[in-house]
């Protein structure tokens, strides 16, 4: 009898010997398709799926197969390298004091006052190869010093030019000396479009420079609440905490605008991320470099966004463009022929859907440019010139500290303006005039009746619409005050005795 052990093995070998066999016929029968391909390299190849007759779209396509090693290596690589020098790191310092309890003191020897340094870590970007570098406004701020890394990790100490927290957006320099560094170019952001590829630049989580890949999501994006000046392109590339003031480029290697944002419910990227558009970037720099203070031009309108049903009223075929509903008297729109009831569909020829968005565009522009509007009066389209100013008024410059030993003593206020509103995001139409507490003292007496943002409108029965009206309220003296204050949009009325 044959050993089983004996009878597998030839089993094996014959096994072996098949499957020899059948490989060679396989090479045999396809050899002629290979050497047809690689005699003729522009010749189609044929089809692995045969497509139905009359497919859409699909019929015209055919798989493509790589012809070469360059096409088969392409890649973002030379991009990356080309880019990512003009990334860096930013790191800021914020010595915070804190005080020790009596129980801390005298069981473990606390002292009574003490202080910490919290670190933070967020990503920039060189605009000006003397060393501008711009990155988001919440990375540095609060904090008491700045330190730039580069990519190369040489490290400088920063100075802050700029720090706008409406845009978000805050302007560095460093000092290199005679070194010139490499910077990025700002693309055109007017030419962005849904589905270009763009990369993200930054150091998420701390973890070091980190490169990820997608597309435009979506454009104007105004409903986001990160800034007043809400306009944001939105990308599936991964954006992370640490990216933030990093880099979104475009496939040339522009930057196409600075990652400021996620939308998460872990704290971690879902694949919806915002960016600040390059040209609102661009305004922001070139404020930074040229005087330190960015002022943003204003139309001096108020408007609602356009429903479904105002469109059908106003013959339109989709909800589009936004309607005046203030002009302020004198300022810019009503110079320019504006009127309560216009449509506004366009500026610079980029519609818009929302207020949001066009006090965006309108601040791209420098004060004293033009902004040309297009407007929908009485179904007829025109065009209507406005000429760009800065909101009027009063100024945080123009603050002023009450220091008479009232129940006034240590408020800071200030007359409300338009401009006033602006920076401080109030509303330039409110109904009303008064004094607006810009900050109150620790330790006066004024911390006991007053918060930073009310708006004193009167004292003692007299309207204050100056801060010399309110002084000479204050002048004559008393031991009894009454308050007509507006806080938070309700109006509080009260009487305090001294």
């Amino acid at each position: 009898m044959t050993d089983p052990r004996t009878m597998t093995k030839h089993v094996s070998k014959l096994l072996a010997f098949l499957s020899v066999a059948v490989l060679m016929l396989l090479t045999v029968a396809l050899a002629p398709m290979f050497s047809q391909a690689e005699r003729d390299p522009g010749e189609a190849i044929p089809a692995a799926v045969t497509l139905p007759a009359g497919s859409p779209a699909l019929a015209d396509v055919q798989p493509v197969v790589p012809q070469s090693q360059d096409q088969i290596y392409l890649s973002f690589a030379p991009l990356v390298k080309d880019a990512s020098p003009a990334v860096v790191n930013v790191y800021t310092a914020k010595t915070v004091k804190s005080r020790a309890s009596t129980m801390e003191q005298l069981l473990y020897g606390v002292p009574a006052q003490g202080s910490s340094v919290q670190n933070s870590l967020g990503s920039g970007v060189i605009v000006a190869a003397e060393g501008i570098v711009v990155t988001n406004n919440h990375v540095i701020q609060g904090a008491d010093s700045f330190r730039v890394v580069l990519s190369d990790r040489r490290e400088y100490p920063a100075e802050l030019l700029l720090a706008d927290e409406r845009t978000d957006l805050a302007v560095l320099k460093i000092d290199t000396g005679a070194e010139r560094l490499p910077t990025l170019d700002f693309a055109d952001t007017r030419a962005v479009q849904v589905g270009d590829l763009v990369l993200a630049i930054g150091n998420p989580f701390g973890v070091g420079q980190t490169v990820t890949n997608g597309i435009i999501s979506a454009t104007a994006r105004t409903d986001v609440g990160v800034s007043d000046y809400s306009f944001f392109l939105q990308t599936d590339a991964a954006v992370n905490p640490g990216n933030s003031g990093g880099a979104l480029i475009n496939t040339k290697g522009e930057l196409v605008g600075v990652n400021t944002a996620i939308f998460s419910r872990t704290g971690g990227s879902v694949g919806i991320g915002f960016a600040i558009p390059s040209e609102m970037v661009k305004r922001v720099v070139d404020a930074a470099v040229n005087g330190g203070t960015f002022v943003r031009p204003w139309l001096g309108l108020a408007a609602q966004s356009v429903s479904f049903d105002i469109a059908k009223t106003q013959g339109l075929t989709r909800p589009i463009g936004v309607i005046v509903t203030e002009v302020f008297p004198d300022g810019p729109a009503a110079k320019a022929g504006l009127r309560r009831g216009d449509l506004v569909t366009a500026i610079d020829g980029r519609e818009v859907f929302d207020e949001k968005g066009l006090k965006f565009l309108a601040a791209v522009r420098n004060p004293g440019e033009q902004a040309q509007l297009t407007v929908l009066r009485a179904g007829n389209s025109q065009t209507i010139n406005v000429q760009l100013q800065p909101p009027p008024g009063a100024t945080e410059a123009d603050v002023v500290l009450l220091a008479d030993g009232s129940i006034f003593n240590g408020a800071r206020v200030i007359e409300l303006s338009p401009r006033l509103a602006e920076e401080n995001g109030l509303d330039p139409f409110s109904k009303g005039s008064g004094i607006y507490v810009h900050s109150v003292t620790r330790g006066t007496i004024s911390r006991n009746y007053f918060k930073p943002g009310d708006i004193i409108r009167a004292v003692n029965g007299k309207t204050t619409r100056t801060v010399k009206d309110l002084e000479g309220v204050l002048a004559q003296g008393g031991r009894s005050w009454e308050i007509e204050i507006e806080r938070n949009g309700r109006t509080v009325k009260g009487t305090v005795r001294t």
